[in-house]
Protein backbone atom coordinates (compact mmCIF):
# COMPACT_ATOMS: atom_id res chain seq x y z
CA UNK A 1 0.00 0.00 0.00
CA UNK A 2 1.17 3.38 -0.86
CA UNK A 3 0.01 5.26 2.15
CA UNK A 4 0.58 5.13 5.64
CA UNK A 5 -1.27 6.74 9.07
CA UNK A 6 1.45 9.62 9.81
CA UNK A 7 -0.68 11.63 12.10
CA UNK A 8 -4.64 12.51 13.66
CA UNK A 9 -4.93 15.72 13.43
CA UNK A 10 -7.24 16.62 16.81
CA UNK A 11 -9.15 20.17 16.68
CA UNK A 12 -8.61 21.36 20.39
CA UNK A 13 -9.73 24.97 22.18
CA UNK A 14 -6.80 25.47 23.88
CA UNK A 15 -3.15 23.63 21.89
CA UNK A 16 -1.08 24.78 25.19
CA UNK A 17 -3.65 22.73 27.80
CA UNK A 18 -3.95 20.13 24.87
CA UNK A 19 -0.43 19.19 24.13
CA UNK A 20 -0.08 19.06 28.43
CA UNK A 21 -2.88 16.56 28.54
CA UNK A 22 -2.23 14.74 25.53
CA UNK A 23 1.52 13.94 25.89
CA UNK A 24 0.51 12.76 29.79
CA UNK A 25 -1.86 10.69 28.79
CA UNK A 26 -0.25 8.87 25.82
CA UNK A 27 3.17 8.82 27.03
CA UNK A 28 4.12 11.20 23.67
CA UNK A 29 6.56 14.01 23.44
CA UNK A 30 6.04 17.29 22.33
CA UNK A 31 8.22 18.41 19.42
CA UNK A 32 10.28 20.82 19.76
CA UNK A 33 10.37 22.99 16.83
CA UNK A 34 6.32 22.78 17.24
CA UNK A 35 4.80 21.41 20.82
CA UNK A 36 1.28 21.03 19.17
CA UNK A 37 3.14 18.01 17.53
CA UNK A 38 2.98 14.94 19.79
CA UNK A 39 5.32 12.16 18.62
CA UNK A 40 5.38 8.70 19.97
CA UNK A 41 8.37 7.31 22.23
CA UNK A 42 9.18 4.87 19.44
CA UNK A 43 8.64 7.51 16.70
CA UNK A 44 7.19 4.03 14.72
CA UNK A 45 2.96 4.88 15.88
CA UNK A 46 1.18 7.66 14.51
CA UNK A 47 2.13 11.36 15.52
CA UNK A 48 -1.09 13.10 17.02
CA UNK A 49 -1.33 16.89 16.09
CA UNK A 50 -3.47 19.80 17.96
CA UNK A 51 -4.96 22.58 16.01
CA UNK A 52 -7.34 24.99 17.12
CA UNK A 53 -7.95 26.12 13.95
CA UNK A 54 -8.47 23.30 11.41
CA UNK A 55 -11.29 20.59 11.59
CA UNK A 56 -9.99 16.94 13.28
CA UNK A 57 -8.71 15.03 10.40
CA UNK A 58 -6.47 12.21 8.96
CA UNK A 59 -3.02 13.09 7.59
CA UNK A 60 -2.10 10.30 4.81
CA UNK A 61 1.70 9.63 4.50
CA UNK A 62 3.09 8.39 0.66
CA UNK A 63 5.85 5.52 1.39
CA UNK A 64 8.73 5.65 -0.65
CA UNK A 65 7.69 2.99 -2.75
CA UNK A 66 4.81 5.06 -4.92
CA UNK A 67 4.34 9.00 -5.41
CA UNK A 68 1.96 11.67 -4.37
CA UNK A 69 0.28 11.59 -7.90
CA UNK A 70 -0.19 8.13 -8.23
CA UNK A 71 -1.70 7.62 -4.58
CA UNK A 72 -4.19 10.69 -5.33
CA UNK A 73 -4.69 9.17 -8.63
CA UNK A 74 -5.93 5.54 -7.00
CA UNK A 75 -7.72 7.37 -4.16
CA UNK A 76 -9.78 9.21 -7.30
CA UNK A 77 -10.30 5.86 -8.50
CA UNK A 78 -11.85 4.79 -4.99
CA UNK A 79 -14.31 8.21 -5.34
CA UNK A 80 -12.20 10.61 -3.39
CA UNK A 81 -11.81 13.72 -5.24
CA UNK A 82 -9.65 16.79 -4.90
CA UNK A 83 -10.88 19.82 -2.55
CA UNK A 84 -10.13 22.29 -5.63
CA UNK A 85 -10.93 25.23 -3.23
CA UNK A 86 -8.76 24.68 -0.63
CA UNK A 87 -6.60 27.96 0.66
CA UNK A 88 -2.86 26.42 0.27
CA UNK A 89 0.17 28.50 1.91
CA UNK A 90 3.04 28.98 -0.31
CA UNK A 91 5.26 25.62 1.27
CA UNK A 92 2.32 23.43 0.92
CA UNK A 93 3.56 20.31 2.18
CA UNK A 94 0.11 18.32 1.38
CA UNK A 95 -2.80 17.98 -0.61
CA UNK A 96 -6.62 18.14 0.40
CA UNK A 97 -9.02 15.39 -0.72
CA UNK A 98 -12.50 14.36 0.12
CA UNK A 99 -13.84 11.13 0.57
CA UNK A 100 -16.85 9.76 -0.78
CA UNK A 101 -18.63 10.59 2.47
CA UNK A 102 -17.29 14.28 2.25
CA UNK A 103 -14.81 13.78 5.24
CA UNK A 104 -12.00 15.81 4.50
CA UNK A 105 -8.16 14.16 4.67
CA UNK A 106 -4.70 15.60 3.60
CA UNK A 107 -2.09 13.54 1.49
CA UNK A 108 1.55 14.36 2.71
CA UNK A 109 4.43 14.39 0.46
CA UNK A 110 7.29 13.26 1.52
Amino acid sequence: MGLTLGAIILNVPDTAQGSTFWSQALGYTPQASNPDFLVPPDRAATRLHLDSTDRTHLDLWVTPDTTVEAEIARLEALGARLVEDWTYPEDADFTVLQSPDGTLFCIIHP
